[in-house]
């Protein structure tokens, strides 16, 4: 008899004090895995994450980074049981509050919660970081590959040629050389409303809950801050934006005009990399609601480009590339039903 997931999860959560619990399933994230909520008399409430290894999860890296931002008195979740074979966490459950949830419902205290993020960011990158890999300039370029590889061919309908996506590569990688130097820090590289969780019983940094961090990497310090302000999913007004840029430099004293010019590059590399990534989940992993929240991701990316800085790489977008709109959206979700 095949042994099934299911089968695997109960076994695991039977090793635990969570034996016999209740479970309901809480909303996933677009990866492959999985989450319940676990609730069991006189115990707390927790999370199952069900990673399975054969999809490629791993869930090492996120054990790793949560013991240590939790060293550093950061808000990740306790790890109470782990199963790192046959890809299984229980963890601490931080509740529903997301940021981006409680925005909803009390816009008015977005200043309060953007500058507990930024808050709890400083106390990361001011730590001494674990061994990660480098999201250095070579691993950025990379990434940023994903416009041409996966948005612009299924955007266009057509092969990219191999010279203009040389020329766009070169050009990303030459802006991020000159512009994203310095100090290397831990990168969270997914650190936005959807992953923050408001824990207002809690104190300073601490107040923030961290989610989805398991990707973490050595990086620009812009990285995660560009993550933030310029979200994917959520519209943060532009004077919210400058607000926290300030309230960053203010707190943390980096010269601005430099900080300035690389958190374009760094955001620009990251909304180029986020339109790939949204095409490819629907095309290849049939998931069609990510095109449309490629508009947005496009604004911010010709913000981004706005910069002086960024001057070359803006001219090529403009020239080679679509902006999203109804038809290329349209496009692209044929093109998953192709």
């Amino acid at each position: 008899m095949t042994t099934t997931r299911h089968d695997l999860a109960e076994g695991f959560l039977a090793s635990t004090d969570w034996r016999g619990a209740a479970s309901r399933p809480l909303a996933g994230d677009a990866s492959n895995r999985k989450y319940d909520r676990i609730t069991a008399d006189g115990m707390p409430s927790a999370v199952l994450m069900d990673a399975p290894p054969e999809t490629g999860e791993d869930v090492r890296p996120f054990t790793a980074i949560a013991r240590h931002l939790r060293g550093i008195g950061l808000s990740a979740p306790e790890i109470y049981a782990e199963d790192a074979a046959h890809g299984f966490l229980l963890i601490e459950d931080l509740g529903d509050d997301l940021f981006a949830r409680v925005l909803n419902t009390q816009p008015e205290l977005e200043t309060q919660l953007y500058q507990a993020a930024i808050d709890a960011l400083i106390v990361a990158q001011k730590a001494k970081a674990p061994p990660l890999a480098a999201y250095d300039v070579d691993a950025v370029a990379a990434a940023a590959l994903l416009l041409t590889d996966c948005y612009l061919p299924h955007s266009t309908g057509a092969a990219v040629p191999d010279r203009l996506r040389h020329e766009y590569g070169h050009l990303v990688r030459d802006m991020l050389g000159s512009l994203t130097t310095g100090e290397s820090v831990l990168v969270q590289r997914d650190y936005h409303a959807e992953n923050l969780l408001w824990l207002p019983r809690r104190q300073g940094a601490a107040r923030v809950g961290l989610l989805d961090f398991q990707d973490a990497m050595l990086g620009h310090p812009a990285y995660d801050l560009a993550s933030l302000l310029k979200d994917a999913r959520r519209d943060v007004a532009e004077d919210v934006q400058c607000d926290m840029l300030d309230y960053y430099l203010t707190r943390t004293r980096a010269d601005a005009t430099t900080f300035a010019a690389a958190y374009a590059a760094c955001s620009a590399q990251r909304n180029l990399r986020i339109m790939g990534v949204f095409a490819r989940l629907c095309v290849r992993d049939g998931k069609p609601n990510y095109p449309d929240l490629m508009p947005r991701v496009w604004r911010n990316l010709m913000d981004d480009l706005s910069h002086p800085a960024l001057a070359d790489l803006r001219r090529f977008i403009e020239a080679h590339v679509p902006a999203p709109d109804a038809d290329v959206v349209a496009r692209i979700k044929a093109a998953a039903d192709g």
